[in-house]
């Protein structure tokens, strides 16, 4: 993998974290008081993290066809996949989730599907 191509992955998966990080915030946010659920999504309209989560979105978007232009798709399909791990420790690091044994031993095969992947 050249370094370009590194380069671009890694700000797509930080992109794609980022995103996924900043709409469980808005979730959180916007879910705090018990209202119906048409309240709910005009509060989700005028969350700063929805807007933030749609901007990362985009720009990951923008970001995953640069690294396609640069990788192979099965290569940059399975690293990509990375950002699922990141996403786990982020979602326990950030908001506290749990890590069950099951989640553990799951991010640790997509670990060794990745690492096998760059290897090749």
């Amino acid at each position: 993998m050249t370094p370009v191509a590194a380069a671009l992955l890694l700000l797509n998966i930080l992109c794609d974290t980022a995103g996924q990080l900043a709409f469980k915030q808005a979730a959180d946010r916007a879910s705090e008081a018990d209202v119906p659920w048409q309240a709910l999504w005009r509060r989700f309209a005028f969350e700063p993290w929805i807007w933030a989560g749609i901007g990362l979105f985009v720009l990951e978007f923008f970001l995953w066809l640069a690294v396609l232009s640069v990788m192979a798709l099965s290569q940059g399909v399975l690293l990509g996949s990375a950002s699922i791990l990141v996403i786990l420790i982020g979602g326990r690091v950030l908001f506290g989730e749990r890590l069950a044994p099951i989640r553990i031993l799951g991010a640790s095969l997509i670990t060794l599907g990745v690492g096998l992947v760059g290897i090749l």
